[in-house]
């Protein structure tokens, strides 16, 4: 048979090996991620966390994908898309109740935590990059550390624009463009997972 469904690739040990080392990376950071943002009173640094437990989540998802049959592996990039979608939202309904209820973050947990969580994520992309062509649940987990590096970015500006300014607005602002971002990744993986799914039915 040459159904897509029933058609399996071979597990590459390299690829799982990345996968096992960009999982551990960012359910190590999204840890520290989250105290910090939770002591630090930051949505940035909040929004920053939960995305990288999400990535986590999806490099999961991509390593109990490896191996199996490419409809399979669409349904993962699919789920790990929800899962993004999911967080995206939640981002946006925390920094809603952040701004009603008062908030007083501090720049220099926001700066210094995005820092570290920037490096790890550059060299999870770095090593993700090669592999971004080996099926739609591998790009997704390329796409997820992609956003990570602009969310690091945006929280390490906001946390210094939260110092400057002695104002919570740029962490509020910050996290809810991350919860945009989120979602916009989230809208683009799910769509390549339905494309390869209705290119795994035609066959």
């Amino acid at each position: 048979m040459n159904e897509c469904g029933c058609r399996h690739e071979a597990s590459n040990p390299s690829e799982r090996k990345v996968l096992v080392i960009a999982l551990g990376l960012n359910a190590g950071m999204a840890l520290v991620g989250g105290v910090a943002g939770w002591i630090s009173q930051s949505t940035g640094l909040l929004a920053d966390a939960l995305d990288m437990l999400s990535d986590a989540t999806a490099y999961g998802i991509g390593l109990a994908a490896m191996g199996r049959s490419l409809r399979y592996k669409a349904n993962a990039a699919y789920a790990s898309g929800l899962v993004l979608l999911l967080l995206g939202v939640s981002v946006l309904v925390e920094v809603a109740r952040r701004a009603v209820s008062g908030s007083e973050p501090e720049g220099g947990w926001m700066v210094s935590v995005s820092l570290v969580s920037l490096i790890v994520n550059v060299a999870v992309l770095r090593m993700l990059t090669p592999l971004r062509s080996g099926g739609v649940n591998l790009r997704a987990s390329w796409i997820f550390t992609r956003a990570d590096v602009v969310a690091n970015v945006g929280v390490i500006l906001s946390g210094a624009l939260v110092a400057l300014l002695e104002s919570r607005y740029p962490d509020l602002i910050i996290g809810t463009l991350i919860g945009l971002y989120v979602i916009r990744e989230a809208y683009e993986i799910l769509v390549e997972a339905r494309k390869a799914k209705a290119e795994c039915s035609s066959d």
